[in-house]
């Protein structure tokens, strides 16, 4: 049963179920999007929670996670890198339980406002019919079945949105997406667990967690700890697959008076146009800002880039050959330029127990790359299923194993069994 909107979780400053000086503690490492989602889901299942993270939201210094294009999408998404057959099995749930969520969080016009979230048309363009890329038909069979609201497919949207017809793109589709304001959703989202009673400890964490686990549980007196480190997944989970993709997205006013104003997310994905080298990724990040993107630079770790870096300037003209006009946009005075390190692995998204440490208590949750926003929810429902089964001494199984078992068994909501699972604390 996928995670519900007020049922499970609710954007309310208090927790559903208040813990007692007996409910068990949790230590998530990690404050971006992906940690902060898992300690909404935990709080309101009655845990308590501590959040370890060397930094947090800011307008300054912005985290990975404020600085994504946070364009909600099916997967495999835009920058189109999770095709492993374990991330897109889990990833199709997962993206759905949070789609429900975003929704839900938009459809209230307070708390629309608060969180930056809202549902947008998002149309998605094509070099070559639909019908014609087997892989596409399945894409798009699959998002009409999805629940997704609002789907429509037609080339008349390309004319619709004033896509130059010389650019190539001979079919489209469009459907209601969430489309999230990074800076003030991650600022909500802060604000939010702390008033459901999360405590927030700003700390650098090193080393690999297997080997500092008891230090670590010990020093905090938790339960169980939840890594949601991404790129630092590298060493705290020993894993020498994780890797960045470098993106960045230029940022320009969107008020109508320099190009008709762009009230609709429209791109081309890698995996339509079979390169990571021709996206086009236009999203209205608020009411006066569009976000011109994108790029896909693997194992780049430098944050160097500029307006003038090549790349940045073929990205720019080929968002403004896709739409007419846009080369007239003024850049956005304060803050131009947006460009962070995409945090994926070599395999799948990994939402895992620790496998190297018989009865370790580590749930890990990375990798996520550029989907953190979309993955969000559907990862933190499972991540609350791991910790329940690692407080129940359930033995860790790999992701591959259950890909498929733990869908078809549902979520099993519950209150935290507080007296069970003391007594298993260890």
């Amino acid at each position: 049963m996928p995670l519900t909107l007020w049922r499970d979780i609710s954007p309310v400053g208090q927790p559903l179920r208040r813990p007692t000086s007996k409910s068990p503690h949790v230590l998530i490492i990690g404050g971006g999007v992906t940690g902060l989602t898992s300690a909404w889901v935990l709080l309101d299942r009655g845990y308590r929670v501590t959040i370890v993270s060397s930094a947090w939201v800011s307008d300054t210094q912005r985290l990975t996670s404020q600085i994504a294009g946070a364009l909600w999408e099916f997967p495999p998404a835009v920058c189109g890198q999770h095709t492993d057959k374990i991330s897109l099995a889990h990833s199709k749930h997962w993206v759905m339980t949070a789609y429900h969520i975003w929704d839900g969080i938009a459809s209230i016009p307070t708390l629309s406002e608060a969180s930056g979230v809202r549902m947008m048309p998002s149309d998605f363009f094509f070099p070559e019919p639909v019908d014609s890329d087997k892989a596409q038909v399945d894409k798009m069979t699959e998002i009409m079945a999805s629940g997704v609201r609002g789907f429509y497919r037609g080339a008349d949207i390309i004319d619709e949105r004033g896509i130059d017809p010389s650019y190539g793109a001979v079919d489209a589709y469009e459907l209601l997406a969430p489309v999230i304001d990074t800076d003030k959703a991650m600022g909500w989202l802060t604000e939010l667990i702390e008033s459901k009673g999360a405590e927030l400890v700003t700390e650098t964490i090193h080393d690999d967690l297997v080997e500092i686990e008891d230090e670590l549980r010990a020093r905090f007196e938790a339960d169980v700890i939840i890594n949601c480190t991404g790129l630092q997944a590298q060493e705290l989970a020993g894993d020498e697959s994780v890797y960045p993709i470098r993106g960045g997205l230029i940022r320009v006013i969107n008020d109508g008076s320099d190009f008709p104003k762009v009230d609709a997310a429209l791109t081309i994905t890698a995996d339509a146009a079979h390169s990571s080298n021709e996206i086009i990724f236009l999203v209205p990040r608020n009411d006066n800002i569009l976000l011109i993107g994108g790029i896909t630079e693997p194992h780049e770790w430098n944050l160097d880039l500029t307006l003038d870096t090549p790349i940045i300037r073929r990205m720019r003209e080929r968002c403004e050959k896709f739409l007419p006009g846009l080369e007239n946009a003024r850049l956005d005075p304060e803050y131009p330029l947006a460009q962070g390190l995409r945090p994926f692995r070599g395999q799948n998204v990994r939402v895992e127990r620790e496998l190297r440490r018989t009865g370790s208590r580590i749930v890990h949750s990375y990798g996520h790359g550029g989907a953190g926003w979309s993955l969000s929810f559907g990862c933190a429902q499972d991540v609350a299923m791991l910790v329940d089964e690692a407080l129940e001494g359930i033995p860790a199984r790999p992701m591959s194993e259950t890909v498929f078992e733990r869908k078809a068994a549902g979520f099993q909501r519950h209150p935290v069994k507080h007296q069970h699972q003391q007594q298993q604390k260890v």
